[in-house]
């Protein structure tokens, strides 16, 4: 049970960076290149490519080589979750906007405790 929470906070963790979930929110689309992610996000190119390989490394990604171009898609799964976020997010945005402890103004929500 431990080393399942571990796994859990682990997750959420990564999905808690505001670029990664951009990048994937954007593969919701469908697959696409490094600099199709760049253009349709704005980040940095070096930034895309470490968030894509963090993703990829963790196992929320995969990769498929066409010729010279690599195309990042998300693993089975990963868009059902952002899906039910999205659920929760609409039933329950006005509190969770407000929350003290992660909402938007509190010091959690911008990496300075935790």
């Amino acid at each position: 049970m431990d080393n399942e929470l571990e796994l859990t906070r682990a997750l959420f963790r990564g999905l808690g960076d505001h670029s990664r979930l951009r990048i994937l929110q954007h593969l919701q689309t469908g697959p696409s290149r490094v600099t199709d992610i760049v253009d349709a996000t704005g980040l940095a190119q070096a930034n895309v490519s470490s968030h894509l390989a963090c993703l990829w490394e963790c196992g929320l990604l995969a990769r498929q080589r066409h010729g010279r171009e690599i195309h990042y898609q998300l693993v089975d799964g990963v868009d059902q979750l952002l899906a039910a976020a999205h659920e929760i997010l609409t039933m329950a945005s006005e509190t969770i906007g407000a929350c003290p402890n992660f909402g938007p103004g509190s010091t959690a929500a911008d990496g300075s405790s935790g």
